[in-house]
């Protein structure tokens, strides 16, 4: 287990934003992932993805890592935001592109 959570904290770590998700930003794998891509697109800010679908150790392990029960999940400068129902809260009340603008997370390139 503490294998996987250096591995998961590697990646965290990596990039500005992250999102755990079921499939790829392309061809997402379920409806809470594709939704919190396009939240993520529509914040205009890069992102890196990983496909849990493709490593059953990140899929177990990331739900310990953060102590949250479903997939996706965002990180954003190494913090834990949450998964889709949180992300599309902050996203309507303004507070997802507020946290993005604040922690100076880098633009996605057009």
């Amino acid at each position: 287990m503490a294998e996987v959570n250096a591995r998961i904290s590697d990646i965290v770590g990596a990039s500005d934003v992250v999102l755990f998700m079921k499939g790829t930003p392309l061809f997402p794998q379920c409806g809470f992932s594709s939704r919190a891509v396009a939240i993520l697109e529509h914040c205009n800010v890069a992102f890196d993805s990983v496909d849990v679908l493709q490593d059953m150790e990140i899929r177990q392990g990331i739900k310990s890592f953060s102590d949250w029960p479903t997939i996706p999940q965002l990180y954003v400068k190494g913090e834990f935001v949450g998964g889709s129902d949180i992300m599309m809260e902050m996203f309507e009340a303004g507070e997802l592109q507020q946290l993005m603008d604040e922690k100076a997370v880098a633009k996605a390139e057009d």
